[in-house]
């Protein structure tokens, strides 16, 4: 048996055989060929639905030769089904997922109105459910206005645009209601309103949704999540509109309570107004008008009264804030507030005089001790002091120095430059004395 690549081929299945071997054998043809089939024991258990006569499948299978009777076949490796199938594996997939999400919660719903002042319907402007939703609206209630919001109800971007027209009725909420509907169809045809993205609007929408989308055996995912379901699109205008001839009814109804409310209240208030004539001829206007004017002469002299007693008192009243005022004037405060700075400027002035006077005459002092303990007060005796010319060392001894170096005699005006002729031990010249016939170290 020679076996070529794994190729996809999508047809329908016939010829099927079940042998007690557990392989299947079939044959997948399409409106122009046909091609035998094989599906191996291992790979047909792995299977999640029973292959049947009939069905729309997807093979993904290797071509094979089978020598014996020279024949292609193929061998299945995996198989789902095609078609409607494939929708409707999706189909529950997202209503598990949605249900699961509590998009489906019946605590959500909101009510039908029952009178609507307008009402939406989100369809195709061109599709046979719009004309049979208005014909149910026109019998049952024209007065009430519809609003159309036109989209496409099948094809690939039909999904967004129900939703986007969702969104929009429910910004604008220029409705009370909308019935979402279309006509019957495949499963294929109605996958528009089995789209997440529309059933999300929907549980989004802030207005009450019907949904009324094919048939009565049709169920798409919109019927779930929308407030109510209605099994066409002419139950969901029934479901929407109230019935014109039971509001006339009521009308009528109210008509008559009305008119015995206003016969009632018409003869209640006759009969007061002849009570109250009855009462006014016991007692004339004329005098009960004296009576008032009376009374009314007597308050308006208590009112002068009154007045101008309250008018002295608020002349009082000012006087004394007046005279307060000029008391606490800010000129009086401001005047005593200068003087007491000009007092406590002199008051600085001296003292900080007093200060500066007291620290001069202790500079003074400091100066004079200071002079005294200093050197320069020595040399005014007759002192100097003594240094080598070379480096400028101080010569404290007559050793520090050598015959002929050269010495500065710092005097207390002026300096000598000296040159040692000879040095004397301090011993020496203790015991011995200078010798009359030496002159003084230096020249």
């Amino acid at each position: 048996m020679v076996v070529l690549a794994r190729i996809w081929l999508e047809g329908e299945l016939s010829n099927i055989a079940r042998p007690s071997s557990g392989h299947l054998y079939f044959t997948l043809k399409d409106s122009k060929a046909q091609i035998r089939g094989a599906m191996f024991r291992s790979r047909n258990q792995l299977l999640r639905f029973r292959p049947g006569e009939g069905m729309q499948v997807l093979v993904r299978a290797k071509v094979s030769l089978y020598e014996p009777r020279g024949d292609y076949q193929l061998i299945a490796e995996a198989m789902q089904e095609a078609g409607d199938g494939v929708l409707q594996r999706a189909f529950d997939a997202l209503k598990l997922k949605l249900e699961q999400e509590g998009l489906f919660d019946s605590g959500g719903k909101l009510p039908i109105p029952a009178l609507p002042t307008r009402i939406g319907v989100i369809t195709s402007p061109g599709g046979a459910a719009i004309h049979d939703v208005l014909s149910v609206l026109q019998r049952r209630f024209p007065a009430i206005p519809v609003l159309i919001y036109p989209v496409p109800v099948q094809g690939k971007d039909a999904g967004k645009e129900i939703a986007a027209m969702i969104e929009t009725a429910s910004r604008r909420r220029d409705c009370d209601v909308l019935i979402l509907t279309r006509g019957g169809g495949s499963l294929e045809d109605l996958w528009a309103f089995n789209e997440e993205i529309v059933a999300r609007a929907l549980h989004d929408c802030s207005l009450p949704v019907v949904s009324a989308v094919g048939h009565e055996v049709d169920f798409t995912i919109a019927d779930f999540v929308a407030d109510q379901r209605a099994a066409t699109p002419s139950a969901a205008a029934e479901l929407v509109s109230p019935e014109q001839s039971e509001w006339l009814a009521q009308l009528n109804a109210l008509q008559v309570r009305g008119a015995r409310h206003i016969q009632q209240r018409l003869t209640d208030v006759r009969q007061r107004c002849n009570w109250l004539q009855q009462r006014l001829q016991f007692r004339h206007p004329g005098q009960y008008l004296r009576q008032q004017a009376q009374r009314l002469d007597e308050l308006e002299q208590r009112s002068r009264l009154t007045m101008r007693s309250f008018f002295n008192n608020l002349q009082s009243t000012l006087n004394a804030a007046t005279a307060a005022l000029k008391q606490t004037a800010p000129g009086h405060r401001i005047s005593r507030s200068e003087l007491q700075l000009q007092t406590l400027t002199q008051r600085l002035r001296t003292t900080m005089t007093g200060v500066l006077q007291t620290r001069q005459r202790q500079l003074a002092v400091a100066g004079k001790s200071l002079h005294t303990i200093s050197p320069l007060a020595t040399l005014d005796r007759g002192y100097a002091i003594v240094t080598r010319s070379a480096d400028g060392h101080v010569v404290h001894r007559a050793s520090g120095v050598t015959p002929g170096e050269q010495v500065t005699a710092r005097l207390a005006q002026g300096r000598l430059l000296c040159t040692v002729d000879e040095c004397l031990d301090a011993t020496l010249e203790k015991t011995s004395g200078p010798s009359p016939s030496r002159t003084p170290a230096g020249t």
